[in-house]
């Protein structure tokens, strides 16, 4: 059976933790905060090492570079020399070289696989994992466990994450754009359901502008994908964009959406709140 060690138990990492424990895999899990670790019926380690120190992969689920970084330097030297480290955190491209360099110098394998998905997909295993390395038969059961699908982009750490940007700069793009049009359509006295239903079954449509409109007409901002994690990545979008030569101007103005949206810790949809007159 396959061991494997979950570091970081959020909203994400819960889900895929129960969704290894059900595909039938000995899970191990670590988390800063451990009642959040405790709260899911499985064995909990004390700190990082002690959580890796037999396993035979070791997913990262945390929430940007610094905190997989801190708790990595703490888990490598405790790693079995022929583990691998499967890092699913959505954290920058330099970060990811960065950490491919920190699992050199302790030779560890490191394959960079963020996910797309929130936090339905993680819970029912049905994230899709967008995978950049060498190709290990062991991560095989854990992969199935928690994805609907797997791509492999390249044997390149940092391709995964270069892709999850391009991606999550659409999907970014999509929930503001939603909302812009919710909240001109209050401005100007209409009904925005009107919208959601001007847009559905046609060409314009989308199922994630549909599911976080309703949460945007609702005000049902429990969080899926929290407004911290959409800030955040639209600021790894926009210094990418920087870095390539591409304007950065639309992932600077998401990201200063996200920010100015009030609590980070509601849903990504919560954005509306930046765009309506009577919520600046």
């Amino acid at each position: 059976m396959t061991k494997v060690a979950l570091l970081g138990t959020g909203i994400m990492g819960a889900g895929m933790a129960r969704s290894m424990s059900r595909a039938g895999l000995d899970v191990t899990v670590w988390n800063r905060s451990a009642d959040k670790a405790q709260a899911l019926g499985l064995p909990v380690a004390e700190d990082p090492a002690s959580a890796v120190r037999d396993a035979d992969v070791v997913v990262t689920m945390l929430f940007d570079f610094e905190s997989v970084c801190r708790v990595m330097t703490e888990a490598l030297p405790a790693m079995r020399p022929d583990a691998v480290w499967l890092q699913t955190s959505t954290i920058g491209l330099d970060e990811t070289g960065g950490l491919a360099e920190l699992a050199t110098k302790h030779d560890v394998s490191f394959v960079d696989a963020p996910v797309l998905g929130t936090r339905q997909p993680a819970e029912n295993g049905q994230l899709t994992v967008l995978a950049a390395g060498r190709r290990d038969e062991r991560l095989e059961p854990v992969l199935d466990a928690v994805s609907a699908k797997v791509v492999w982009v390249s044997e390149r750490p940092g391709d995964g994450h270069r892709l999850k940007l391009v991606m999550n700069a659409w999907v970014l793009t999509i929930t503001a754009g939603t909302a812009q049009s919710i909240a001109l359509a209050e401005g100007l006295g209409l009904d925005p359901q009107r919208f959601l239903e001007m847009i559905a079954g046609g060409p314009l449509d989308n199922g994630y502008a549909q599911l976080k409109g309703k949460n945007m007409l609702t005000g049902e901002f429990t969080p899926a994908f929290p407004l911290s994690g959409a800030t955040k990545d639209a600021g790894l979008i926009r210094e990418a964009a920087d870095d390539a030569g591409v304007t950065a101007d639309l992932a600077g103005a998401l990201e200063r959406l996200f920010r100015a949206a009030g609590d980070q810790n509601d849903d990504m949809s919560a954005v509306i709140r930046a765009l309506r007159v009577d919520q600046k």
